[in-house]
């Protein structure tokens, strides 16, 4: 069979396998490993559903679907492909998103695509164990392809890669003795480590875990700069250094509760929230992420923060909430992707920002106040500033599908983040008769070192969560469980700590002691079609932020001035292009609003959910707010300047404005001064 007809049978055979794939079991922490509050499911055992489905689907149709059939860094001469073109992190970085999208949609086109980019390094390891082009002498691109190909196994079950991990592994400790990490490898050792992980748990092989302790030995210790963290000012041009990188910053992140699996501290991962406490403090941005435009950037709002910070901190959340399981996380990784990650892109996710900016009046071709990018950096285009973002981007969407399920270490199912989504996992169930495996019962056969085997009593049942909600635009979440037989296991739902009026029923009778800032247990014997009904109404509240202004935020969404938007291409690179983005309307008002009682000044209006949600036009919710002009409010080297100091006064007529959810907005204002 010649090799084109090989991927193109392989991308077939897994786009119509995916549900029997994802009925295989979460694995779980060996000895000596400390145990995860929760653990991924495998991938595809989480599908969109939805507006969700749509905004991969959009994803799938955009850049991520198309890219490697025009741009060369990714196009058929990569290195990632056997040719002589870019053999660095570009092609890695593109399969880290390519693979997941291609099979939560099942999609034989991409499907086809992630096949035929990770068949070449399946098939290419050298003798010595090594991966990747021959060129490449960097350890950083190969621990980007060693995360691809964990979740390609996941998808596939493809029986090469867990040993051609090995392999790798051993290469790679006896290497580092003589080629210890370098420059970007230092400060993104903990990506190979959530892999190690991974791999040992499926071998047992110790190797993998003596090199996690050999690559922490010799990588940035993120625990002692995130606890001291002397990066409390915006960085300053020819002082800046890797330590301050916004990326690596965003990677570091879940540095400290990942290595706390192998080193068992419990204040690695206590840590985890003093970092995130410091990079609020001082650089923190109301969409949930901080500022970088390129280093940190201090906490003003006409400061950018870059796109690959913004995938790599949910990346590092998702994997931070299965390590520690608190609420907090989920709330936080909703807050960035419901706000951040979609307010960086076009709506039809052909173009896409280097730096945004929550105070975003233009989007063109100027020099700003950036810590070091260039005027290019805030064009929504092909690859404005530098294409590692072009490049990188694709995990955003898809990494937060796969991760809104995860199993409870005692084998039943959390609800982490919202969405519409359907989960299908195997749970494990109390027998009705002791030692009597009822029929239709799977056994797993799992059996883990270190790991509390599963009760003799208890069985393996599938099942399905349907879940059906228009959640963040909307506060209710309807599920409906449905277990291949009757099954008694947990079903956890968190419960943001903003919804202090959230209400759960199950098959119409509401749960007690629903308390927000965690997780709300049900453990019942489940039956097919039972009914859970979640509520979480969304207070409206106006925090204040920078020089005292104010965000107006409901639930998970932030909101923005909506600004009349004029777009011009600056370049074509079809099928892409370049461009600015112009305002049409006025943009330097100051709210009039008693952020005491914010709700009672704002009204919201709530739309259909339709196929554009992260588009001015196509936002589900919109907010009537008064609000004053500010003439001397005005522009600063292509920004907007900071917003002045709050109370300000102003004699303008009293207006009144339209607020969009900040994803929806491409030009925004989002820290209001106010009267």
């Amino acid at each position: 069979m010649s090799s084109i007809r090989a991927i193109v049978c392989a991308a077939l055979l897994a786009a119509t396998s995916g549900g029997a794939l994802a009925q295989a079991p979460a694995v779980k922490n060996r000895a000596p490993l400390a145990a995860n509050s929760f653990y991924a499911l495998p991938l595809t055992s989480v599908k969109p559903k939805g507006w969700l489905r749509r905004q991969l689907e959009i994803q799938a149709a955009g850049l991520s679907g198309n890219l490697d059939e025009f741009w060369p860094s990714v196009g058929p001469d990569s290195g990632w492909l056997g040719g002589a073109g870019e053999s660095w992190e570009r092609g890695p970085y593109y399969m880290d998103g390519l693979v997941p999208l291609a099979f939560l949609l099942d999609d034989p086109r991409l499907v086809a695509k992630a096949h035929k980019w990770v068949a070449w390094t399946l098939e290419n390891q050298r003798e010595d164990g090594g991966i990747g082009p021959a060129k490449n002498q960097d350890w950083w691109p190969n621990m980007v392809m060693l995360k691809v190909l964990t979740q390609y196994q996941e998808a596939t079950g493809d029986a090469r890669v867990v040993p051609l991990m090995q392999k790798y592994a051993a290469y790679q400790l006896e290497k580092m003795k003589t080629i210890p990490l370098k420059e970007w490898a230092i400060y993104r050792w903990e990506d190979e480590a959530v892999s190690l992980i991974w791999l040992y748990n499926r071998t047992g092989d110790a190797r993998a875990l003596e090199l996690a302790r050999l690559l922490r030995d010799q990588g940035y210790d993120w625990k002692s700069a995130f606890d001291i963290f002397p990066y409390r000012q915006k960085s300053v041009k020819g002082a800046t250094s890797l330590k301050t990188h916004v990326v690596n910053t965003a990677m570091g992140l879940k540095t400290a509760g990942v290595y706390s699996l192998i080193s068992g501290d419990p204040a690695e991962r206590a840590s985890v929230f003093q970092a995130l406490r410091n990079l609020d403090q001082y650089h923190g941005m109301p969409s949930g992420i901080f500022s970088g435009d390129e280093h940190l950037a201090g906490r003003s709002p006409v400061q950018g923060t870059e796109l690959c910070a913004v995938v790599e901190s949910l990346y590092s959340l998702e994997n931070l909430m299965a390590v520690v399981g608190d609420g907090a996380l989920g709330d936080r990784i909703e807050k960035i992707a419901y706000n951040a990650l979609p307010g960086t892109f076009s709506g039809d996710m052909w173009a896409h920002q280097y730096d945004q900016q929550p105070n975003q009046v233009t989007a063109t071709l100027e020099r700003r106040a950036w810590t070091t990018n260039g005027p290019e950096s805030n064009l929504y285009g092909l690859e404005p500033n530098f294409g590692c973002c072009t490049s990188n981007f694709h995990q955003g969407w898809p990494k937060l599908t796969a991760s809104l399920w995860m199993a409870t270490p005692d084998d039943g199912l959390a609800a982490v983040v919202y969405a519409p989504s359907q989960v299908t996992a195997l749970v494990h169930s109390a027998l009705v008769h002791s030692g009597v495996v009822q029929p239709g019962a799977v056994h797993t056969g799992l059996v883990q070192t270190g790991v509390t085997p599963p009760d003799p009593n208890r069985a393996g049942v599938r099942v399905t969560v349907v879940e059906e909600t228009e959640y963040p635009f909307r506060d209710a979440i309807r599920m409906v469980v449905n277990p291949a037989q009757a099954a008694t296991f947990p079903l956890l739902l968190r419960v943001p700590a903003w919804a202090q009026r959230a209400t759960i029923m199950v098959n119409g009778v509401a749960e007690k002691s629903v308390k927000a800032g965690g997780f709300h247990r049900i453990e019942r014997t489940w039956q097919a079609g039972d009914r859970v009904e979640i509520r979480l109404p969304m207070p409206v509240e106006a925090v204040r932020g920078f020089n005292n202004g104010v965000t107006i935020q409901r639930g998970p969404l932030v909101y923005s001035l909506k600004i009349g938007e004029e777009w011009r291409k600056l370049r074509d690179k079809a099928p892409a292009a370049d461009w600015e983005v112009r305002p049409a309307t006025p943009w330097n008002y100051a709210l009039v609003v008693d952020d005491k009682r914010p709700a009672q000044s704002l009204r919201f209006t709530e739309r259909p959910v339709g196929q554009w949600p992260f588009t001015p036009d196509g936002a589900p919710v919109t907010v009537a707010a008064k609000a004053r002009r500010l003439p001397e409010w005005g522009m600063e080297g292509g920004s907007a300047a900071p917003p002045p100091e709050s109370p300000v006064k102003s004699g303008e007529p009293l207006e009144t404005v339209t607020l969009i959810p900040y994803g929806a907005a491409k030009l925004r204002i989002t820290v209001f001064p106010v009267r």
